[in-house]
């Protein structure tokens, strides 16, 4: 079966190129000129992976993204952008991209970044049911909020990916790097305290005792180990 990947650009001309070359390379391409119809389709569509560009008419790229995330999908996502700047890129990542490449671009490289995050993805574990309940703590994942006896929790769009991906691997021990490149799309070990302080947060947020925590567990040495 053909994967279908998701192009929001709004250039016509690259719209279709990427559309050839990706059909050339047996996927099912889905092209569309702005923000809002990219939005919509990647929400309510299936898509192997989406390759969604910074500047869109009427909606732009990072809050397309954003709202992707906010809706709950997982699906994996390649921003293009003509800004080489590194605050451009660090935006990207943080608000829920896997991975970031800058126009101009070789054709190449964008195929082989497009067949990594298809292949991550189709690895990844199946997404949780709707509603999960661990002790006084109550997720709904269709609809991404959460509470804790009964009182809503406030969660940033990147707590509630990182919480998800334990729930996805309960009883899994993961390292920081294993955490980094499936949650945040790094690869850089120079960010491995990025997932001690995301990690103390949902302590803070869900555990009764944050010092004492029994549902996201320390494994020394090794990484963090979701137990509820």
């Amino acid at each position: 079966m053909k994967e279908h990947i998701l192009i929001i650009e709004d250039e016509e001309d690259l719209r279709m190129i990427l559309g050839d070359r990706l059909k050339g390379e047996g996927y099912t391409p889905e092209p569309v000129a702005d923000g809002e119809e990219g939005l919509r389709k990647a929400i309510t569509g299936s898509y192997a992976a989406v390759i969604l560009d910074v500047m869109l008419p009427g909606k732009n790229g990072f809050d397309v993204c954003r709202d992707i995330r906010k809706a709950g999908s997982s699906v994996p996502i390649l921003m293009l952008t003509a800004r080489g700047q590194l605050v451009d890129k660090v935006l990207g990542l943080k608000i829920g991209a896997d991975d970031y490449l800058t126009k101009p671009f070789e054709m190449l490289e964008l195929l082989a970044r497009i067949e990594a995050l298809v292949r991550r993805g189709s690895n990844q574990p199946a997404e949780p049911a709707g509603l999960q309940q661990f002790g006084a703590i109550q997720v709904d994942f269709r609809g991404t909020t959460v509470y804790r006896h009964g009182a809503p929790v406030p969660l940033s769009a990147r707590e509630f990916r990182l919480l998800r991906y334990f729930v996805q691997n309960r009883g899994r021990t993961l390292s920081r790097e294993i955490l980094l490149k499936d949650v945040w799309g790094y690869s850089e070990d120079t960010f491995t305290r990025t997932v001690d302080v995301h990690v103390g947060s949902l302590r803070q947020k869900l555990e009764n005792d944050p010092k004492q925590p029994t549902m996201i567990v320390t494994i020394p040495g090794l990484g963090y180990k979701f137990t509820a």
